[in-house]
């Protein structure tokens, strides 16, 4: 089994300046040691280790972890994508570790930053290099980033944390702007960061209708289970969201979702 999306951070360190201090429960060093050891009494035996800080010194950080490891099998890192020389900086990140797709933080942009031209000589560099992308988004970038996989169409995308729904509110809207991008065969969607937004009131038990639908619009082959560690932390724990999504998938899909998808989408080899 593959936990293919986790982080780790030394806060004031290889340039992490989040998270901060308001987020009481994740503003502290989160090591290798301590998830590797979480995942593997889960039963996870490897992990995707994706950057949480829009710097490339972090992301070299990532990698130079990643090489003394035999739990990460990959890293999502970041790069300035607008960069003129992205690909010289491409390639040497992947002379450092091993790179396996990149993720700018977008969460925070405006709704149409996929559309922006600048971005595209830097997603047509992932591509010659058989990089992927892991889009950061919330549902207000849908739109864009479906416009994004257009014009992009052998770049294979990543829809990271189901696009972030406000669990609750929207449901019906939220899985209208994905069925879209669903559509696309270079896009998949990370099973992952939905505890994380829970209405305060929330529990786990609210989550079973929006993994439903996630797998009736990906399919069992388009879905890849992540963890979200240690952000996970803020509402939950990670015994509790892997039995909640296991519990949500129907078993003959589980190797699939759980292990086969995130091989095959971050180029890795068959366990």
């Amino acid at each position: 089994m593959i936990d293919a999306h986790f982080h780790i951070w030394r806060l004031g360190r290889n340039d992490c300046a989040w998270p901060t201090p308001d987020l009481g429960a994740i503003h502290r060093d989160h090591e290798l040691a301590e998830i590797a050891t979480l995942a593997r009494a889960a039963g996870v035996a490897s992990a995707i280790l994706v950057q949480s800080q829009a710097s490339e010194r972090d992301t070299r950080w990532l990698l130079e972890v990643a090489k003394g490891s035999d739990f990460i099998v990959g890293v999502v890192g970041w790069a300035d994508l607008t960069a003129t020389n992205i690909g010289e900086r491409l390639d040497a990140l992947a002379h450092a570790g091993p790179l396996v797709g990149m993720r700018p933080m977008t969460e925070g942009c405006a709704d149409d930053w996929f559309d922006a031209p600048a971005i595209d000589a830097g997603l047509t560099a992932l591509v010659e290099r058989g990089l992927t992308f892991d889009a950061l988004i919330r549902p207000r970038h849908l739109a864009s980033l479906d416009r994004l996989a257009a014009r992009h169409p052998t770049l294979p995308v990543m829809i990271d944390h189901a696009a972030k729904p406000s669990i609750g509110i929207d449901r019906e809207a939220w899985r209208d702007a994905l069925a879209p991008l669903a559509m696309r065969p270079n896009i998949m969607c990370k099973l992952s960061g939905l505890m994380t937004e829970l209405a305060p009131d929330g529990s786990a038990d609210d989550l079973p209708p929006y993994i439903a639908d996630l797998l009736a619009l990906f399919g069992p082959e388009r879905l890849v289970w992540g963890s979200d560690w240690p952000v996970l932390n803020l509402r939950g724990d990670y015994a509790e969201w892997l039995a909640c999504a296991r519990a949500a998938v129907p078993a003959t899909d589980q190797p699939a979702v759980f292990d086969d998808n995130a091989r095959r989408f971050y180029g890795l080899e068959a366990a």
